[in-house]
């Protein structure tokens, strides 16, 4: 096993720009200093010091972007993602989170065939956003069988989201949310794009006594059409395990 030593970083990247974005960071967070992160830790100070770093260094557009959709350096590659998760997390599990939270919530985005949405992302990562996952519920975690979020059909293509979430992280300033529910009526399975600036999204309140902020929130008739829906059903050409 080979440990982090901010102090010596001798690690080999392929790349030039993938070494820049490590060492920058690891300079962030080493002249912010261990009395400030401390301080901000125990105060639950919201990182947007490190979020301002992290717009104008464009980490997670480099990083969090597939090549086909960023600009030059930008491509989503597991090994180096990895190598900046243990920087963050040995500098501070917040850091780690909102970073990890933005993973999960971009996954559904980069994995479906929404184009829009996607070129949406794109522009939004080079602005330095952050994205978030809406899974859990309240009353029944991450059981996707029991989920209660609806989408409830309002027309040819339209529909209104009702339903809350909840232990959502990045809920308070996430550009885009990947949301999941079930389409009314038919019990399909369904992940769609919420922007939190809505006035139908609901931030209720943050659940957990930290920097991070890891929200319960609501949508209220939120409307989505079929621009804002990821991934719907069964893909086809795969089929359901019988096991």
């Amino acid at each position: 096993m080979i440990l982090l030593n901010p102090k010596h970083h001798t690690r080999h990247y392929a790349d030039a720009r993938s070494r820049e974005i490590i060492t920058k960071t690891i300079a962030f967070f080493e002249s912010k200093g261990k009395a400030n992160l401390r301080r901000d830790d125990l105060a639950r100070t919201w990182y947007a010091d490190f979020l301002d770093f992290v717009k104008h260094e464009r980490v997670f557009a480099t990083f969090l972007t597939p090549a086909a959709y960023g600009s030059a350096g930008a491509r989503w590659d597991t090994w180096r993602n990895c190598e900046l998760n243990e920087v963050l997390g040995f500098y501070g599990l917040p850091y780690w989170y909102t970073w990890q939270v933005s993973i999960l919530g971009l996954g559904p985005i980069w994995m479906s065939g929404n184009e829009g949405v996607k070129q949406r992302t794109a522009r939004l990562l080079e602005e330095g956003a952050i994205f978030g996952f809406g899974l859990s519920e309240k009353e029944h975690g991450a059981d996707i069988y029991s989920s209660d979020m609806a989408l409830v059909p309002t027309g040819p293509g339209t529909y209104v989201a009702r339903g809350d979430k909840y232990y959502i992280g990045n809920g308070n300033e996430a550009a885009l949310l990947s949301v999941f529910g079930k389409v009314a009526g038919t019990g399909e399975y369904v992940f769609f794009a919420v922007d939190p600036k809505r006035p139908e999204y609901e931030l209720v309140k943050n659940v957990v006594a930290s920097q991070s902020y890891v929200a319960e929130f609501a949508l209220h008739d939120y409307p989505i059409g079929e621009a804002d829906i990821l991934l719907r059903g069964q893909r086809p050409g795969t089929r359901r395990s019988t096991r």
